[in-house]
């Protein structure tokens, strides 16, 4: 029997096309066979080409074998990058992503990133700071009695306050925001615009 969209040949028992999977006509009902291998001889059909949906986005020429669907919506054609507030976002995870947006092109000329890059960096290095100076003031005063205790309600106490300033920081930076820590903020605001 053959297909008599693609002609290609089929079994009498197949109610579809096995090559492009059009319902045959008069195909007999399914006789119990035992399982056969197909060959490794047979050729195997391309994939079809469908066309375009009427209406679509006038864009690169679909490529050979298929369909190009349209972009998704919101996404810049032909850009490959971070929009500013997804990049200012990213600067606070680690130094790293700060230092990067800092060195590469294009996000070392754009303002917001780089603002919130040197504020993410002033986090940081504020941090380390204010942790060096604990450490050294309770190394010091160690041979207090229960001095210890006072320093982990200390050391809890500094690591809230920096993790909120870093969570609205993140947070404000996502949505498109200039939020400017009281020193740290300024200073990098002056390192951002100049």
């Amino acid at each position: 029997m053959q297909c008599p969209v693609c002609h290609a040949e089929v079994g009498s028992q197949n109610a579809f096309c096995t090559n492009c999977g059009t319902a045959l006509q008069g195909a007999s009902a399914p006789e119990e066979t035992p399982y056969q291998p197909v060959a490794a001889s047979q050729p195997v059909a391309a994939a079809p080409v469908y066309p375009p949906p009427p209406g679509g986005s006038a864009g690169p020429p679909p490529p050979p074998g298929g369909y190009n669907p349209p972009p998704p919506p919101g996404a810049v054609a032909g850009s490959g990058g971070l929009s500013d507030s997804a990049a200012g976002a990213i600067s606070y995870i680690t130094i790293i992503p700060a230092i990067i947006f800092l060195v590469i092109a294009p996000y070392n000329k754009i303002p917001f990133v780089r603002f919130h890059s040197f504020q993410s960096i002033g986090i940081a290095v504020a941090w380390f700071v204010v942790w060096i100076a604990i450490t050294i003031v309770h190394t010091i005063l160690h041979f207090i009695p229960l001095i210890g205790i006072l320093f982990v309600l200390v050391d809890l106490a500094v690591f809230v306050a920096f993790f909120v300033a870093w969570l609205i920081c993140l947070i404000k930076a996502s949505r498109g925001e200039w939020f400017k820590l009281p020193i740290i903020g300024q200073y990098a605001e002056n390192m951002a615009r100049g």
